[in-house]
């Protein structure tokens, strides 16, 4: 898998006019190679591939990728410039997150032209491919799977007032983990109250208590891939109108998870589930963007927001995620993980997005 990805890459080489490549970002390092490995980086060039390294990862990347030609040394940056030298390198794209002093050492030693490129691998990292999918949708599925626990383990709750967001949180940390779960991808966000409308509120010593709302936002990594899911419920009875921002919400989803094709841009996704909020009253209530990509990664191309120039292509993933958050009223978000497929979508977190009131 991973030499059909690096020719994806070497294509790009191509066009670009680079003889080589420099990878250092941990992320695209493993998604080109499969080295787990915490230290080291890739020098791909029209016929070669390099893993560069140092003596821990021997045994561990004869293992996982040896397919890649390996050097192991303390002095990365060196060997890359001693390759560049052997195999007459001219034209190295490297990644612009690289620190400046690593880019003063390349600019002094490299014996070619040097160009800081962004979002090269990451645009064909936001393409999936099978066994990519076939990950994404194992995370979806575990991610619904810990939904349903958290509505149980509150329904079983007799006294809310002993129940934090924190314990929510962790209780939902534990039970993924429980059932397969490698890692969360970012601080699990149990807001109840006031405190969800607060967009990012990450889950505190606050009490549940009876009558209040509750937004839960989680995601996973399963096989490396990660779901991003966020759902809304409430204990007890809640306002009139906090059931009508609910379904407002929830339509402003459906209709924008309706217009997922390729060809589509991520503004003109943005554009449709905001007008129908917009429409209903609520659209200075309604703060961040619509979406995102994911994959490895939590957050990746492409954007659906307003500034979005991003056009969706089939084999993307992204979040479709309007939300409400209404001072003294409350806030409302749902969110689902969406593939393009070649005529459509395919929601991969299909499950119980209707409204509770536990």
């Amino acid at each position: 898998m991973d030499n059909q990805r690096v020719e994806r890459l070497r294509k790009k080489m191509q066009e670009l006019h680079f003889d080589s490549f420099l990878i250092t970002d941990p992320v695209n390092r493993f998604y080109l190679s499969g080295f787990t490995g915490d230290d080291g980086l890739l020098l791909i060039t029209e016929q070669e591939k390099f893993l560069i390294t140092d003596w821990r990862f021997e045994q561990q990347i004869q293992h996982e990728c040896p397919n890649w030609q390996l050097i192991l040394t303390r002095d990365y940056l060196g060997a890359v410039c001693q390759l560049a030298q052997k195999f007459q390198l001219t034209a190295l794209a490297f990644e612009s997150t690289i620190s400046y002093a690593d880019y003063s050492f390349l600019d002094e030693k490299f014996p070619g032209d040097l160009a800081a490129v962004t979002a090269v691998i990451e645009a064909l990292r936001s393409v999936k491919d099978q066994t990519e999918l076939t990950a994404l949708r194992a995370s979806c599925q575990l991610a619904g799977r810990g939904y349903q626990a958290v509505l149980e383990f509150l329904r079983q709750q007799t006294d809310f007032t002993k129940i934090t967001e924190h314990d929510t949180a962790v209780f939902l940390d534990h039970f993924m983990q429980d059932n397969g779960a490698e890692d969360k991808s970012f601080t699990t966000i149990v807001a109840s109250g006031e405190r969800s409308t607060w967009p990012h509120a990450t889950a505190s010593q606050a009490a549940l208590t009876e009558n209040t709302m509750i937004t839960l936002d989680f995601g996973y990594f399963l096989h490396k891939y990660t779901s991003d899911v966020t759902r809304t419920f409430a204990i007890g009875k809640q306002s009139n109108e906090f059931r009508r921002l609910y379904q407002l919400v929830k339509d402003a989803q459906a209709a924008t998870i309706s217009a997922i094709k390729p060809g589509v841009s991520g503004k003109k996704l943005d554009q449709i589930g905001r007008r129908i909020i917009e429409q209903g009253g609520y659209g200075k209530f309604f703060n961040h963007g619509m979406g995102h990509g994911i994959g490895l990664a939590i957050h990746e191309m492409p954007a659906l927001g307003a500034r979005s120039q991003d056009i969706l292509q089939p084999g993307q993933v992204v979040t479709v995620e309007p939300g409400v958050y209404v001072p003294k009223i409350g806030g409302i978000r749902i969110e689902d993980d969406i593939l393009v497929t070649d005529t459509g979508y395919e929601i991969l977190t299909d499950f119980d997005r209707d409204y509770h009131e536990l």
